[in-house]
């Protein structure tokens, strides 16, 4: 009933291609030839640079500064958590404490 079954490899079924024949071929060489020589142009850069007007740098400034107040903020907020977590499971394990001591004075 629970004895497993081992399969057996089933016949190939359809049509069985031959194997492809490979067929030597020549190698021609060619004389190298002299490339002409390319003309002289001006390097045109990669990027166009970039001009900033006073109001864009004091845009970016302005968000730049943003960005710091909320991450600051959100920073503050975690560590906050954390504290007042780790104060109450400190709190809750201090009355458990007693709690456990104090049952074991009345027996």
């Amino acid at each position: 009933m629970l004895r497993p079954k081992v399969p057996t490899m089933p016949q190939p079924t359809g049509l069985v291609t031959p194997p492809a024949v490979v067929q030597p071929t020549t190698v021609i060489q060619h004389t190298p030839q002299t490339p002409a020589p390319a003309p002289i142009v001006a390097p045109v850069p990669a990027r166009p640079t970039v001009q900033l007007t006073p109001g864009a740098v004091i845009a970016l400034v302005g968000s730049g500064t943003a960005v710091v107040l909320v991450v600051g903020a959100v920073l503050v907020s975690m560590l906050l958590a954390v504290a007042i977590t780790g104060a109450s499971v400190a709190i809750c394990a201090l009355v458990i404490r007693s709690l456990i001591s104090a049952d074991a004075k009345r027996r």
